[in-house]
């Protein structure tokens, strides 16, 4: 090698023979290593700027994402190993063990390099989907971490039956002789990668979802859907890290559908008291005519007014005029109501059932506070009376004034 030969030249020229034979085999092997750093930084400073003057001439933006600098960075890795696998045998030139080993160690790190290169790709490759909302409907994420498992498993294997000069299929073997204790050591991530192909074939569940698992103490938004974890944002601002197998084996609440229909529903109750339920006057009738409450048309005629019937009548008229509250939707679920449930120890619960258009939660409490305050104030109206459990000021003893 005419490296080995001018290192040889050079020491002979400076110290004695004895001394020259000794320093030339770590001298080259040092030389070896600095050359392949160099060929690193040099593979990076030239090749990163080329793709990139490439890249962004094509009409394109994939090639842009999927090669970007870190891309280039673990292509270049292959620079120094193929290097090291060409030219580091070469020191151990008349030892055969160690020829033997430094081409074995070179080629590991051959096939080490081209597995981070694949992942890099691959990784580039998912959040370019990403970026254009390509991959809305499913975990790339997932598929990525399950690709890139199996990578490394590939890589182990073949690793193995270089440093042990042994057919890819025979460390096969060996590992299904200890695939019980494989399978105890690895089964979070085994259980996880199967939850995670369940809920991402059947649509359970992808990021950017809001969710709500009451074992985990989650109830906020997925930020990550990874091969053993998911991780979700709660909204007050804690992250929760949740097993995709909890998911699977107990139930949790998707809100994502109540945002791409743009419905969410309101389900409340108020508690009538028994006592204020009664027939109205003809004059309190009258009234709510003029103060349009009722209208005519909702009135029976042939028998006596309750004023919970009418009531009920005004609320669902106000509900249907009120322009936030959907009245039709193409989705059969979505629907508005209001009715008697059953009768409890605080009354007749009287529920109001229907759906807005707003479905961002800030606003959507907004909402529903203003239509229930509209509620609290129209009760009165009607001579009803909301159930309130008594309090200090309703039981205790007033002296008489003298």
């Amino acid at each position: 090698m005419l490296l080995k030969k001018w290192i040889t030249e050079l020491l002979n020229s400076c110290v004695a023979p004895d001394t020259a034979a000794t320093l030339t085999t770590p001298l080259l092997i040092a030389a070896i290593a600095v050359i392949s750093v160099v060929s690193y930084y040099l593979c990076v400073k030239i090749l990163t700027p080329l793709v990139k003057i490439i890249t962004k001439k094509s009409k394109t933006e994939w090639d842009n994402d999927i090669f970007e600098e870190k891309a280039m960075k673990a292509f270049s890795q292959l620079a120094p190993a193929c290097l090291l696998s060409w030219m580091l045998p070469e020191a151990f030139t008349g030892h055969e063990w160690g020829v033997s080993t430094i081409e074995k160690l070179t080629d590991v790190y051959i096939v080490y390099a081209v597995i981070n290169l694949l992942a890099r790709l691959m990784s580039n490759t998912v959040d370019a989907f990403e970026k254009r909302d390509k991959a809305s409907q499913h975990n790339l994420t997932l598929l990525e971490d399950a690709m890139k498992l199996i990578m490394v498993i590939v890589g182990v294997i073949i690793a193995l039956s270089i440093l042990f000069d042994k057919k890819p299929g025979m460390v096969l073997t060996g590992f299904g002789a200890s695939a019980a204790v494989l399978m105890l050591v690895f089964q979070d991530t085994i259980k996880g990668f199967v939850a995670g192909v369940q809920l991402s074939l059947n649509k359970m569940l992808k990021k950017g979802d809001w969710i709500v698992c009451e074992k985990a103490g989650a109830d906020g938004e997925v930020q990550e859907v990874k091969l053993t974890t998911v991780k979700v944002r709660n909204w007050d601002n804690s992250i929760v890290t949740i097993h995709p197998y909890t998911l699977i084996s107990d139930s949790f609440r998707n809100y994502q559908n109540m945002r791409e229909v743009g419905a969410r529903r309101v389900a409340r109750s108020i508690y009538i008291d028994f006592d204020t339920v009664r027939f109205l006057r003809a004059e309190e009738v009258n009234t709510l005519l003029e103060r349009g409450f009722i209208s005519e048309h909702e009135l029976k005629h042939a028998e006596r007014e309750v004023n919970l019937s009418l009531f009920r009548k005004y609320l669902i008229r106000y509900l249907t005029s009120h322009p936030e509250v959907i009245k039709r939707h193409p989705d059969s679920a979505v629907i508005l109501m209001v009715r008697q449930l059953a009768p409890k120890p605080q009354g007749l619960p009287l529920e109001l059932y229907f759906f807005t258009r707003i479905t961002a939660w800030s606003a959507f409490e907004r909402l529903q506070a203003d239509i229930f305050d509209h509620v609290y104030a129209s009760v009165r109206e009607f001579g009803l009376r909301i159930y309130q459990a008594p309090s200090g000021d309703d039981v205790r003893y007033r002296l008489p004034e003298k």
